[in-house]
């Protein structure tokens, strides 16, 4: 994305921001005169051959991904129409893609309790230093602070040279003065937004298919029946997710969200309150600040949200397995009656027992003539 792109996210982050602080119910705050950005929003450009390329990990009914299928077993559903398939390819151990698929994992300091972040950085030491420290894929280290998402050189297969690293980081505790309560959700959710939004740039000039694997318990959702949104407030929301949407399937990024409290947050409102924004935002007058969630993310990029357990190290492994035996699958982009018009995707299987996991829509824009 182009620089005046960029900067148009991040007035808009800056936007949500000021608006939910605006939003404050508690007496003595003064309401906040927000001005958008007189630029135009940076609209979802189709690709050049309007194509949608999807990374489809397909698993059986334990969860292990799949290998050997063949293109006449998908079928690719676009707002619930059969597609034509453009191209197939089946990547495993036996035709591995040209650029090695990278993990990334993402410590966030800022979203958790800091006496977890110590049980965190152990659990991650562990996972780097098995198997002799031979990772399965390249890995690479992201070190999410106050001061922002603190990218590491290069992705390595040597897990006790990221181990080192790892223990070499110090991330330190959060510093936001209004920890507790609203003012600091707003803020955590402006460092998080942030940092996704840096990790997003940094990853799109880097070449394949990467696997995000955010350890964290996601960022306050900041919606609910006390939140009210005017249609400019949404209209730069919807704007903000469209970005989003389009910069991390472009970035080839596929988001997970491991929630290190495990079993404590199983039963929580966090845990499970996420699903009430995963469906695709169609329009501007349907958009809240829940869509922008880590968990509603991973779901969308086809990720996974891993919540019922402590076990760091396990979900780790079997993020890392999605990329042993996935498709990548084509499609192609329809004109859209209108800018950002959403479309649902949704691929399914002609076996028994299997389930497809890919992005879940994507949004299209007008062929120019």
């Amino acid at each position: 994305m182009a620089d005046d792109g960029r900067w148009i996210i991040r007035a808009r982050l800056q936007f949500i921001t000021l608006l939910l602080c605006s939003l404050l119910p508690t007496a003595g705050f003064t309401q906040q005169s927000v001005v958008l950005p007189n630029k135009a929003p940076a609209a979802a450009v189709a690709n050049p051959n309007h194509r949608i390329t999807l990374d489809v990990v397909v698993t059986d009914k334990s969860g292990k991904p799949v290998a050997g299928l063949q293109e006449q077993d998908f079928t690719v559903l676009d707002d619930k129409r059969p597609t034509k398939i453009l191209s197939f390819a089946a990547i495993d151990e036996s035709n591995p893609p040209k650029t090695p698929v990278q993990g990334v994992v993402v410590m966030d300091a800022v979203n958790i309790p800091f006496q977890r972040v110590g049980y965190e950085r152990q659990q991650l030491e562990k996972f780097l230093r098995m198997n002799g420290g031979q990772l399965a894929i390249p890995m690479s280290l992201v070190f999410v602070t106050d001061a922002g998402a603190q990218m590491q050189p290069a992705s390595t297969r040597d897990g006790n040279a990221l181990a080192g690293l790892l223990n070499s980081n110090q991330t330190g505790l959060r510093s936001i003065t209004r920890s507790a309560g609203f003012y600091g959700a707003i803020e955590r959710v402006q460092m998080s937004l942030n940092a996704i939004d840096e990790l997003a740039t940094y990853e799109a000039k880097q070449p394949g298919r990467k696997l995000v694997l955010w350890l964290s318990r996601g960022w306050p959702l900041l919606s609910g029946p006390n939140i009210e949104l005017t249609a400019k407030d949404q209209q730069a929301i919807f704007q903000t997710i469209v970005s989003f949407s389009d910069r991390l399937r472009e970035a080839g990024i596929a988001l997970y969200s491991i929630d290190q409290q495990g079993p404590e947050d199983a039963g929580s409102l966090q845990a499970f309150y996420y699903q009430e924004f995963v469906k695709g935002v169609p329009s501007a007058n349907k958009a809240q600040n829940g869509n922008l969630g880590l968990q509603v993310l991973a779901a969308q990029t086809g990720g996974q949200v891993l919540t019922s357990s402590n076990d760091i190290v396990g979900a780790i492994a079997s993020c890392v397995q999605d990329a042993k035996a996935f498709y990548i699958i084509s499609i192609e982009s329809p004109p859209a009656d209108s800018p950002n018009e959403y479309h649902a995707v949704q691929v399914k299987m002609a076996k028994h027992g299997l389930t497809a996991r890919t992005r879940t829509g994507y949004y299209a824009q007008p062929y120019k003539e």
